[in-house]
Formats: C-alpha cells, structure tokens, sequence
C-alpha cells in the first residue's frame, strides 16, 4: 500500500462511499418531506454533509498505514508548510473577487455589494466568532479533509492538475444536486433549473483549480484547501451580491483558474506534487 497518495482503487472507493452515504441521508430528507428548520430534516442535512468525511475516515483507518495516517493528520494542521504569501492569496482572493464582481455591477447601475448580514457584526461583533466557527466546522473543514486532503492526490496519480481539478470539481459539484430538493436549504431556495442555481453550479470547477494550485504549492497542505474554502463560504455568508453581480462573480472565478492553468501549467503542478 502507497505510504504518500492513496491507489486509484481506494480513490474510487472513496467517491463511491461518499456519494452512497451523502446521498442516501439527503434522498432520506426529501422522501420524508421534512422541512429543513425541523430537527430530523437538520440532522439528515448534516449528516448527508458529513458523507466525505466519513468515508475518508473508514478508507484511512482501514485501508492505509499509521504512516500514512500520520501524513495525512499533519497536512491539516501544519501552519507551516503554507507559504507567507499564500496566506495573503488564501485570505484575499474571495474578497478581491467579490469586491470586483460588485463594482463592475456598480458601474453598470446596479447596487453593487449588499452589507446587511456584515452590518450586524458591526453591531454585534461577539457574535462573528460563533459564526465563523460554524462556518468552518460545517462546510470546509469534513470537506476538505476528504476533497483535497485524500481524493485530490489519487486522483493526481492517474490525471495531470489541471484534469484532476476539473474531474474533482465536477464530482463535488454533482455531489450538491440532491440539495436542491431539500425544501428550506439554501440550495433549494436558488431553485433548480434557475440562473442562481446554473451560476451556483458552474463556480465549484474553478474553485477546484484554484485549491489544487494551493494545495500542489503547499507541500500538498490539506489545511491551505480548508482556509480557502472557509473564505468562499465566510464571505459569501457576509455580503450578498446581485444577480448580475454575481454573475460577474463567477466569470471571474473562471478568469482566475484559466490564469493560474496558463501561469503555472498542468506539468509545473504535478511535479510540485510529486515532490512534496
């Protein structure tokens, strides 16, 4: 058994799982017609969330070495194998993105950025931390430690980067489908079939090239995917944006991948991987 990068039997394994587990609790959620504010309708949710986590969690302890264990636990809590300045690209894209999307909005005539759920932490700034925690536990962190921290690197092994992003990126997009039946989930709220739901769809390929970037540049640091998926959701948590502006939004998102793919190249990618 690999000590660094799982097999392409156990990457298959795992998306196999993941989806069999988070599927089935979301098409438990929508056969019992339960509303999301109710508490089995939460619990179900949550436990669809949890699906990649899960299976990460019984591939490692099952399939894998205590080398290989160790490895894997270090690249998400290791501060220090990210960069000085991929910290500034972590914590800056997702606003610089954001902002950009709602000026160029702005400057056509709309209303650019909405600031009311950022407004009251203004007022309230004791109740951010409790926010952002929840935004990190539910969301990126079960995510990520799945995503990029074990898929991402199999996937690496049989597929280039930049093909390994977008294959993971189509994955994890396909993986939120079900949501959208889930009535009173924010997904079920965009709509199925309509431009909030096809802009939602269509940010998740870029993103994934993004992550990989920073993974690939970070010794292969599960913890720089975590931290950048926390901002996607934080902002978007914070400041609302337009139809159009989110449109210009995700048309950034793309301009940004299709920049890193041409800076870095699918090559300078996987050697870094390689030499992780």
């Amino acid at each position: 058994m690999d000590d660094k990068h799982p097999d392409c039997l156990n990457t298959r394994l795992f998306f196999l799982l993941t989806f069999s587990l988070s599927w089935a609790a979301w098409a438990l959620a929508v056969l019992l017609g339960t509303k999301y504010n109710a508490l089995p309708a939460q619990i179900l949710h949550y436990a669809g969330g949890l699906g990649p986590l899960v299976a990460t969690l019984a591939l490692l302890y099952r399939r894998h070495t205590p080398d290989f264990r160790r490895e894997f636990w270090r690249r998400a809590i290791d501060f220090k194998r990210i960069g000085i300045k991929w910290y500034g690209v972590i914590l800056l894209t997702v606003p610089a993105l954001t902002a950009m999307g709602a000026l160029v909005d702005k400057l056509l005539g709309g209303e650019g950025l909405q600031m009311e759920a950022a407004g009251r932490f203004i007022q309230e700034p004791w109740a951010f931390v409790p926010f952002a925690a929840f935004i990190l536990v539910f969301g990126p962190i079960p995510e990520e430690l799945a995503w990029r921290g074990y898929a991402l690197d199999g996937l690496q092994i049989k597929w280039k980067a930049l093909t390994a992003s977008i294959v993971l990126g189509l994955a994890w997009t396909v993986w939120h489908l079900p949501l959208f039946f889930i009535e009173g989930s924010y997904q079920h709220g965009l709509g199925l079939g309509t431009s909030q739901f096809w802009l939602y769809m269509l940010d998740k390929v870029p993103q994934s090239i993004l992550m990989t970037w920073l993974y690939n540049n970070n010794r292969r640091s599960t913890l720089s995917a975590i931290l950048f998926h926390f901002m996607v959701n934080l902002v978007g948590e914070l400041f609302d944006l337009t139809l159009r502006a989110e449109t210009f939004y995700i048309l950034l998102w793309i301009v940004a991948a299709i920049g890193v793919t041409i800076v870095w190249g699918p090559e300078r990618l996987a050697r870094d991987r390689r030499e992780a």
